[in-house]
């Protein structure tokens, strides 16, 4: 009986990763959106980008927007998008608008099928009817591409769809968000865009073994794709508590903040999505994410390290970074503004899990490139030159110096990193 339980729960753990499989069938055609229009194609466009929708969609180097084919990440396999342009037998061309709306609210595409929560829609769930709309819109004005996908391709029993039924009526809450009385329009905007179309809560959330939010450690960061996305509540430490709403925007807006810069699956988010939204949008969600409190949104907090100076992997992780990183990051750890991040004070460098900090010295990075801030700067990787207790050392020492405090870094913690991040694709 255990050994059926453990398997269940194994099961709808799963679900959160799998990608929706859209399988269209049918010839039902769209009705109910004005095709000229262009006022809510224009906006529709505008929401889809704020979505981001092309970053699960769009197949990189394909040349086909939003035709779907991109391998998406489970820990029980691969699947892949699928295709939602208007292609009417491989795409979402023959959907109803009626169809659309519940796959973006409610988790259920054509015929009933169950989606599976790696499409959001336990976020898309608050958008307004009308938004959805706009971005169908936007979506019927695309170039239809034949592009069949066979997006579930998980074992059994790993591809039943119908034990989503069970986790919908257990962590879903169907629901139109409801702004707050006692908010600004400004917070209340910035609340929409953030748990609705931008479902920040997503990658930032961590997840239970259920699969679904940890509803008590909301924003404060979550372990995804051999990176960690960061604590984004008000946090002064790990979070964005230090930071001023304008940093927030230029970061969102240019990739390049006065400390820190887009890297991983961030600068994905900021090159396709924040980027090209308003200034007004982006000030809105800072508003918002400043008003989510983090374990240490005061200024008195111990701030004493967690691995004294004085012990031997700080003696020999000091000896690494003034070897191999203090050329660019500084000796006291200050960077260069816009250039090479600051690691003091750095809330990424103090993130409980070490894995985006691994990821990067192990194989290297490059930050996101946009109009506003078009050099990309580069980290090259040191996994070819430091060994696991030299990579443990220097982390260990980044993250209890200058005022930092974080757990240590173990050769066993950098050497399973090396074996994951050789069995993954990018």
């Amino acid at each position: 009986m255990h050994e059926h339980k453990s398997l269940l729960a194994t099961l709808v753990r799963l679900l959160l990763f799998a990608s929706a499989v859209i399988v269209p069938s049918g010839p039902i055609m769209a009705a109910g959106i004005d095709k000229q229009d262009f006022g809510q194609i224009q906006r529709g466009r505008y929401l889809a980008v704020v979505g981001d929708c092309a970053a699960c969609h769009t197949l990189p180097g394909s040349g086909h927007a939003l035709a779907g084919g991109r391998p998406i990440e489970t820990p029980f396999g691969t699947m892949f998008a699928p295709n939602i342009t208007p292609d009417p037998t491989t795409g979402i061309g023959a959907w109803t608008d009626r169809e659309f709306i519940d796959a973006m609210t409610k988790g259920t595409g054509r015929n009933g099928t169950h989606l599976y929560p790696a499409m959001p829609y336990t976020y898309y769930t608050k958008v307004t009817r009308d938004d959805v709309l706009a971005i169908r819109a936007y979506l019927n004005t695309l170039p239809p591409v034949y592009n069949p996908v066979k997006a579930d391709q998980l074992p059994f029993p790993f591809n039943i769809r119908t034990s989503m039924i069970v986790w919908d009526d257990l962590f879903f809450s169907p629901g139109q968000f409801q702004p707050r009385a006692d908010k600004s329009d400004e917070w209340n905007r910035g609340a929409y865009l953030a748990e609705g179309l931008g479902h920040c809560g997503l990658c930032h959330t961590p997840k239970n073994f259920m699969g679904t939010d940890k509803t008590s450690e909301r924003l404060q960061g979550n372990a995804l794709q051999g990176w960690f996305a960061s604590n984004i509540t008000d946090d002064r430490r790990r979070g964005i508590g230090g930071w001023s709403i304008s940093e927030i925007v230029d970061y969102l807006k240019a990739g390049h903040g006065r400390k820190t810069l887009g890297t991983g699956l961030m600068a994905e988010t900021i090159g396709q999505s924040t980027s090209h939204m308003t200034d007004a949008d982006l000030k809105a969600i800072a508003v918002y994410l400043k008003d989510q409190p983090g374990q240490n949104a005061g200024n008195n907090e111990d701030r004493t390290p967690a691995v004294a100076s004085d012990q031997p992997i700080m003696k020999r992780g000091r000896s690494v970074y003034a070897d191999e990183c203090s050329g660019c990051h500084a000796g006291d750890g200050k960077g260069t503004e816009h250039l090479f991040p600051a690691l003091d004070g750095s809330a990424v460098v103090q993130q409980t899990d070490p894995t985006s900090l691994l990821h990067v010295v192990l194989r290297g990075t490059r930050s996101v490139g946009t109009d506003k801030a078009p050099t990309a700067a580069a980290m090259p990787e040191f996994g070819w030159l430091l060994n696991d207790n030299e990579v443990a050392a220097v982390l260990t020492y980044i993250r209890n110096s200058w005022g930092n405090t974080a757990p240590a870094v173990s050769a066993e913690d950098v050497r399973k990193a090396r074996h994951a991040f050789v069995e993954r694709s990018d």
